[in-house]
């Protein structure tokens, strides 16, 4: 298992901005990489662990609607690197905003596995859409 905390890359977006009003807590975002027995040849179960989001593909659990972390989209080639550089991207493509009033049930591996599982079952049955240029 990995952690990573994501910062630079998106501090010039609102998920940036977002980020360093969380001083003097840490400015970042948590993410929980989970590299399993059959990486690279299979990709690593991503989340966000902390803090909550709002939008930015985050799903409930903080488990993160990607077609490259489904076994359909992932390569062998990608790097961790270029892993992390495309959640960013997602990230601030889809707008992430850091909720700062939740009050809910704090992201957990379990339930971030069983979005996770229901995205994939959903997009399986009716295919991923690829947003038109306008949207980014």
């Amino acid at each position: 298992f990995f952690f990573h905390q994501l910062k630079a890359v998106v501090s010039t977006q609102s998920t940036g901005d977002d980020i360093k009003k969380l001083a003097p807590n840490p400015e970042h975002i948590h993410l929980g990489i989970d590299f399993g027995d059959c990486f690279p040849f299979e990709p690593p179960f991503v989340r966000i662990i902390g803090p909550h989001m709002l939008g930015g593909y985050v799903m409930r659990g903080g488990a993160i609607c990607m077609e490259l972390l489904t076994r359909q989209g992932w390569s062998s080639a990608y790097s961790l690197e270029s892993l992390i550089l495309q959640i960013s991207a997602t990230l601030v493509k889809g707008k992430a905003r850091i909720s700062f009033n939740h009050k809910g049930t704090p992201y957990t591996f379990e339930r971030a596995m069983c979005s996770f599982n229901a995205l994939v079952e959903s997009h399986q049955a009716k295919g991923w859409v690829t947003p038109p240029k306008e949207e980014g």
